[in-house]
């Protein structure tokens, strides 16, 4: 199964977005960014493409930005 992560500017919004997806009982996971992808904040969001609509509604309704959700082979 295909793996997304979702790079946020900020460790504070990588860990605001995974408390939120998991109160939508939605599997993730904080982990540290791939080496093939860069960020500001060193850790991101993992998901399966399951869930990928439902994560992607979620990032419309945030009050900050992300940089974005990208496909990897985690």
């Amino acid at each position: 199964m295909k793996q997304y992560v979702i790079l946020v500017f900020t460790s504070s919004h990588a860990i605001g977005i995974e408390q939120k997806l998991k109160k939508m009982g939605v599997p993730c996971k904080l982990c540290a960014i791939p080496r093939n992808l860069s960020s500001d904040c060193g850790i991101c969001v993992r998901f399966d493409e399951t869930n990928l609509e439902t994560v992607e509604a979620l990032v419309k309704t945030l009050s900050f930005d992300i940089q974005e959700i990208i496909a990897t082979n985690y």
